[in-house]
């Protein structure tokens, strides 16, 4: 644990001004948000939609996450992009596209798609006719999802969360920010219902 868990004691303190560096400042935010405003946690997913690890986050353990958590009012989940291009060269256009799709209103049917197909588009020399598909699957205007691409209209989006991400102690993906504290790898749920319990009772309780 001491090694997927870094600063476990900030969890009884309220956010701080890293974590305000960890949350997206463009206008669409609101677009990869799942949970209510109010909730008293907020959680951010830094990933790379290339990242294998990132997908097994999101095959078994974010809809547990999602059930006990989000969907009850308890966590507000963000997702932050965190490309890795060293290693993931198709990473940075997929986080472009998702974006992309945020301006249409579907990010997180983008999300689910590039992760659940993320075998298929990962070695591609030009992943961008695959990626224009998945836009079709979620019926997408495509000459806008086109535009956006074409344009690099969220490249600056990606390069300011890639900066917050580092500046709040993100090396790898995925890595998760939660209140002062960073869950680093895609760890069971059992770790996160553990920070997550332990957070929102000292944020509740009084």
């Amino acid at each position: 644990m001491a090694v997927a868990l870094l600063a476990l004691a900030a969890g009884s303190r309220p956010a701080t001004a890293q974590q305000a560096q960890t949350a997206p400042s463009d206008d669409l935010r609101a677009e990869r948000t799942r949970g209510r405003a109010e909730a008293p946690v907020t959680m951010y997913e830094i990933s790379d939609f290339q990242c294998p690890y990132c997908a097994r986050f999101w095959r078994e353990t974010f809809p547990a996450i999602e059930r006990d958590y989000i969907a009850t009012g308890k966590v507000r989940l963000i997702f932050v992009n965190m490309p890795i291009t060293d290693i993931h060269p198709n990473a940075e256009p997929a986080a472009e596209l998702a974006m992309c799709a945020a301006r249409q209103h579907k990010f997180w049917q983008m999300h689910d798609l590039l992760f659940r197909h993320q075998d298929a588009w990962a070695d591609l020399k030009d992943p961008a006719p695959y990626f224009l598909s998945l836009g079709d699957s979620i019926h997408a205007n495509q000459a806008a999802l086109q535009d956006c691409l074409r344009g690099r209209a969220m490249r600056p989006v990606l390069i300011s969360d890639v900066d917050g991400s580092r500046r709040s102690g993100a090396a790898s993906t995925p890595t998760f920010y939660v209140e002062g504290t960073l869950i680093v790898g895609a760890q069971d749920f059992s770790l996160f219902k553990s920070v997550l319990d332990s957070i929102i009772k000292t944020k509740t309780d009084h």
